[in-house]
């Protein structure tokens, strides 16, 4: 697996309240989480790094333990923590109150990608010239898209399209959503938060991941968020997919 990030604070906001981690590991496998914080002056900012510095240790600590057919519940269980360190911070501090962060994150080896995530931050596969999201948003408008209410067109202009059902920190419990897919070599996972979906089409984004070098893929899809507006902070994580070489000398 290689690895290549960004994070902007775009051209809007007064600070940049994404955050994100990944980490190569041993067999040919990666691990990436993609956070979106929100609440209060400083509250969307330290929620999302109270979130990946947690998943970071709990990838750390945890990660020998797991076995092959366990991605699951070893990740959901992961979200769990994460969830219970932001929430008790905002407990513990009024200023903090409300505070919270969406999460994507992704472990992949062994031929497939295991996703939990809570909140619009997405997961997207790219394989062989198609780009296919991989999560549903938690989202108000979502819902209404599902629903039948509104139409995925209307979704994109929709003026509450911002609110969402799920995130880490704002209760002390959390249902996060798993999906799983299979991947192989040549594919990318694109984690990434709403501040680049909202800015760039899918089919954008896909000629972009079509044309570009892996590692100057996050650079450029960064680029044409700002471009487009760059209302939002945007992070941009892509993982892809490449045969793992075993050396015996």
């Amino acid at each position: 697996m290689k690895i290549a990030a960004i994070t902007d604070i775009g051209s809007c906001r007064q600070e940049n309240q994404d955050n994100y981690c990944a980490q190569q590991l041993a067999g040919g496998t990666a691990w990436g989480l993609v956070c979106d914080g929100m609440g209060g002056v400083n509250g969307g900012r330290l929620a999302s790094r109270i979130a990946t510095d947690t998943m970071q240790q709990y990838f750390a600590r945890q990660m020998q333990a797991l076995q092959p057919g366990g991605e699951k519940a070893f990740m959901m269980h992961g979200f769990d923590v994460t969830n219970r360190a932001v929430y008790e911070k905002a407990a513990s501090d009024p200023e903090m109150m409300g505070m919270g962060t969406t999460g994507v994150c992704a472990y992949a080896g062994g031929g497939f990608a295991h996703i939990v995530h809570a909140g619009d931050s997405r997961a997207y596969l790219y394989h062989r010239g198609t780009l296919r999201q991989i999560t549903r948003d938690h989202s108000m408008v979502q819902q209404l898209v599902d629903s039948g209410q509104i139409t995925r067109e209307q979704a994109l202009l929709h003026p509450q399209k911002n609110l969402i059902t799920r995130a880490l920190g704002v209760a002390a419990n959390i249902v996060p959503e798993y999906n799983r897919c299979e991947i192989e070599e040549g594919d990318i996972l694109l984690l990434c938060t709403d501040g680049l979906t909202n800015m760039v089409p899918d089919e954008e984004i896909t000629r972009i991941l079509q044309d570009t070098a892996f590692f100057d893929a996050a650079g450029v899809l960064i680029s044409r968020a700002l471009q487009a507006g760059g209302q939002d902070n945007v992070t941009v994580l892509l993982m892809g997919v490449e045969t793992t070489e075993v050396n015996n000398g």
